[in-house]
């Protein structure tokens, strides 16, 4: 793992994610999922599209995220994912820079200068907005070979996604991860959680099937290898998986896509919760970066799985958008607070903001 040290000061933290007493577990793994595009409507258009059931219902503390970029009142995923991974609201279109195009530490930065071991998982290409804000500093999203470029350095010990294409350009990206040691790999079958290598699995040219077209269980087998390696490491881990084509599904204003997402990203859900329950000293973070479609639902039938949807809108809005909390620490993100409030949130629970 890189080792990199990083002093910051956090402030305006209004909940406390210490244990409150020595018998009570400390935080040693954080496990974030978030569902691009995924508002309060999206969640229950999979409940009703899942017959009145989701995973995410399992939930113990639930709060609200206001998602509003420096630059815009609605933000894009650039803005929105770089202010839940670092702290700071910025630009829309902008990866892990501040407004002033400075670099700005996140949460894989972070993580691995106190010695946790760091994952991400996506739907889209490992090199999009939303996980790119968790691993590159990039003054433009749409720059996913420069994105790919900063891999190989970042000290990542786990990563699965689509994007091969980004990583097979003219630099290489995949010859400088095999030199620093990676273990590549194209299927997520292929990957071992054993191996003591650090692993990428790039498993389309750019992005994943959707569901719709066959994907299968590929998030939930992802985050399951994913969570499985990383729990090898004693200090603990931070791990980010997305549903990233909950998104796509509102640009489209297609319900069909989007229930079919959301009930697949409700899988991973129910398996970080799992892992939860059985590794004390974990916290599962469900949120999003923000909605997008405008979506809401005028009639539906739970008994049935059927809905009647309508769409305002084919970008993004500006509403607020939930935060799901369980396991160690999970009341910390009850209450309304600002995006970069997760961060700050995950920060104090992991005890980043403290001199390795």
């Amino acid at each position: 793992m890189k080792q990199l040290i990083v002093l910051l000061g956090f402030a305006g933290i209004l909940v406390s994610c210490s244990p409150k007493s020595e018998s009570q577990p400390k935080v040693k793994n954080v496990i974030l999922l978030i569902g691009d595009g995924m508002g309060t409507s999206q969640i229950f258009a999979g409940i009703t599209a899942n017959k009145g059931q989701l995973n995410l219902e399992r939930a113990q503390y639930v709060g609200f995220s206001k998602t509003q970029s420096a630059s815009h009142y609605t933000t894009d995923s650039g803005a929105g994912g770089t202010a839940i991974s670092t702290g700071s609201k910025t630009n829309n279109g902008t990866i892990g820079m501040d407004t002033a195009g400075k670099p700005l530490p996140n949460m894989i930065e972070l993580s691995e200068a106190k010695g946790l071991s760091t994952g991400l998982v996506a739907t889209s290409s490992i090199t999009h907005a939303t996980p790119a804000s968790f691993i590159a500093h990039q003054l433009s999203r749409n720059d996913e070979p420069e994105i790919a470029r900063q891999f190989p350095g970042s000290g990542i010990d786990i990563f699965i996604g689509g994007g091969h294409s980004y990583f097979a350009d003219s630099m290489n990206v995949i010859q400088q991860l095999l030199n620093n040691g990676y273990r590549m790999v194209n299927q997520v079958s292929d990957i071992d959680p054993d191996d003591s290598l650090p692993i990428g699995c790039l498993a389309a040219d750019i992005a994943l099937p959707t569901a719709l077209e066959g994907r299968g269980d590929y998030l939930l087998q992802a985050t399951k290898k994913a969570m499985a390696k990383l729990a090898h490491n004693p200090a603990g881990f931070f791990l980010m998986v997305e549903g990233s084509q909950i998104d796509w599904a509102g640009h489209s204003n297609d319900i069909q896509y989007l229930t079919s997402e959301m009930i697949d990203f409700d899988q991973a859900v129910g398996a970080a919760f799992d892992f939860a329950d059985s590794h004390p000293g974990t916290l599962v973070i469900v949120t999003a970066d923000h909605e997008t479609g405008g979506l809401s639902l005028p009639n539906g039938n739970l008994s049935e799985g059927t809905l009647e949807a309508k769409f305002s809108t084919d970008y993004h809005t500006g509403v607020m958008v939930p935060v799901f909390a369980y396991g160690t620490g999970a009341n910390c993100f009850a209450g309304i607070y600002q995006n970069t409030g997760i961060f700050d949130r995950m920060v104090e629970a992991l005890q980043l903001h403290e001199t390795p």
